[in-house]
């Protein structure tokens, strides 16, 4: 199955295996709770899958290679005791802790999180000395003596032995006590996954294009060539900071990630040509409602593979304003939820200041009525939550990116509140000064609700914010709209324009929430599926004539 699949059933199992009964049990008991064993060739994702499993299940994650460790660090050092037997001491060996069952201690102690997921890679990988551990590991989930706690699912991958030489062989007796997914390269899903982590526009155009240049294995003379998905991510990474570096990449750049000489060869070559597109279409001024006569000129008498990196270019443009879109949706939905939470908890202190009666005086700086510091506990809240998270094994940089734009504008209405209050303290000052001082404690527990309407003033500020991100974005897709019919019409090309707009999740989630009538007019009478295909064939031929 393709790694996307194999991802859900990952899911599937978990929360399987988490479910409790009406006692509070696990619904499906830890000896049946069988260890899943994902098994594919190298850089297809199965690692990468993890963080994201964790982070949409809301569980800690510990994940090690163990070929990076020995016997002792897996089932720790050994030590001696003395026992009592049959009214005789002995000298018993005993071990210290696993490293490895430490570190799901140290997690579910950083993260305050009791369930999660045991991530072990290249289990089958192992050195002599270390494959009866981990056979023990899978059949009996423990380390030496010492158990995976309960509530923590074993997940292992490792690799078929023809793409790893020190593959070892599991037994029937292992296989017949794990859960077995096997999974295999596919470019459809990893492109979807693309267009979610930013791969650089080159990789998907070139990638478009040259499918069989995805994902590689050979043996030759010269040993291993390969390519392989996790290359081309890390080559995209690169590419993205040698871009704001200004610094060129070519052949002897892509060849330390593609490691097959005639893929980073060709890569290299057409990196360059997607460079000069992009200087020679100006896809900025098409996008800004700009497209210049010599354009569609030369277009018109363009080959086709050229005329689909140009579309290549429209799309990897338009993925910047639809990621842009998406995030701003839904930091504006976590703004709202933290505001909703504001006052909930300000109108249960106004309650709560109602039925106290003016013998129970208080410390008037305590009252927890203060708006700001209301405001600064829910945003405290939200970053140890952001902080969990992190320290839960989940994916730092897509958490800490949610995170940080939320912190801040929560900061910056703290920041309101305290000058709204320091106002009504100078208010306050100057009525007793006048003897005119009406306050009660119901009035002061009462003064974050009163203090909501000026959130409710900010929030309205950054909801026009998000209305004008959406109307930027549908006007960029208008304009690319406008190009493509002036350029290709009802061609190959806008079928493959409006195929990777359904197929990027980004676009996708824009289109949901926004109305573009000539996206589901050309959707629905282009009929791209049955055309993709012929399309797919047509640049399938353009490849062979281009290699031989």
């Amino acid at each position: 199955m393709n790694i996307k699949r194999a991802k859900q059933e990952i899911i599937n199992t978990i929360r399987a295996y988490l479910e409790k009964d009406a006692q509070g049990e696990y619904l499906i008991p830890a000896i049946r709770q069988r260890p899943i064993l994902l098994m594919g060739p190298p850089g297809i994702g199965k690692t990468q899958i993890m963080e994201q499993i964790a982070g949409e299940c809301d569980l800690a994650l510990v994940a090690y290679t163990i070929t990076h460790h020995t016997r002792q660090s897996a089932i720790g050092l050994p030590f001696i005791v003395e026992k009592v037997y049959d009214g005789q001491k002995r000298s018993v060996t005993e071990y210290t802790m696993s490293e490895i069952i430490a570190s799901v201690y140290d997690r579910m102690e950083a993260s305050g999180k009791q369930e999660g997921i045991l991530f072990i890679d290249e289990i089958n990988c192992v050195s002599e000395t270390l494959a009866p551990t981990m056979l023990q590991f899978l059949q009996g989930k423990t380390f030496g003596n010492q158990a995976v706690p309960k509530g923590w699912i074993i997940v292992a991958a490792g690799n078929p032995p023809e793409y790893n030489r020190s593959v070892r062989d599991f037994d029937v007796v292992t296989l017949d006590r794990v859960k077995v997914i096997d999974v295999e390269a596919d470019f459809e899903v990893w492109k979807e996954y693309a267009w979610k982590a930013g791969i650089h526009g080159s990789i998907l155009s070139y990638l478009e294009i040259r499918r069989d240049q995805f994902y590689r294995m050979e043996t030759s003379v010269d040993g291993k060539r390969f390519v392989t998905a996790r290359g081309w991510q890390d080559l995209s990474e690169l590419i993205c900071a040698y871009e704001r570096l200004g610094i060129g990449v070519d052949r002897e750049v892509t060849g330390q990630y593609l490691q097959h000489p005639a893929t980073a060869k060709d890569f290299a070559n057409y990196l360059e040509l997607y460079y000069r597109y992009q200087k020679d279409y100006q896809v900025d001024e098409i996008l800004s409602g700009t497209i210049r006569p010599a354009i569609l000129s030369r277009l018109k008498f363009a080959p086709f593979d050229e005329r689909v990196e140009v579309v290549g270019l429209l799309l990897a443009k338009l993925s910047q304003y639809f990621r842009e879109a998406d995030e701003t949706d839904r930091y504006t939905d976590a703004l709202f939820a933290s505001l909703k939470e504001y006052r909930r908890r300000a109108a249960a202190l106004g309650a709560a200041g109602a039925e106290s009666t003016a013998s129970q005086e208080r410390d008037k700086a305590s009252l927890p009525g203060s708006g700001s510091a209301l405001l600064a506990a829910i945003r405290q809240e939200k970053e140890r939550t952001m902080e969990e998270r992190v320290h839960a094994g989940q994916n730092e940089k897509e958490v800490r990116r949610e995170g940080r734009r939320l912190l801040a504008t929560l900061e910056a209405f703290e920041a309101l509140l305290k000058a709204h209050e320091a106002q009504l303290a100078e208010k306050e000052q100057l009525a007793e000064m006048a003897e005119t001082k009406e306050m009660t404690e119901t009035t002061v527990a009462g003064g974050a609700l009163s203090s909501f309407s000026i959130l409710q003033e900010a929030f309205e500020k950054e909801t026009a914010a998000r209305e004008q991100v959406m109307e930027n974005t549908m006007q960029k897709l208008e304009y690319a709209f406008d190009f493509m019919e002036a350029a290709f019409g009802e061609s190959q090309e806008m079928v493959l324009f409006i195929t990777e707009l359904s197929v990027n999740p980004y676009a996708a989630a824009f289109l949901r929430e926004n109305d573009c009538p000539r996206y589901y007019m050309y959707n629905k009478n282009l009929l791209f599926e049955d055309q993709d295909a012929r399309i797919r064939a047509q640049l399938d031929e353009i490849r062979d004539l281009q290699i031989t």
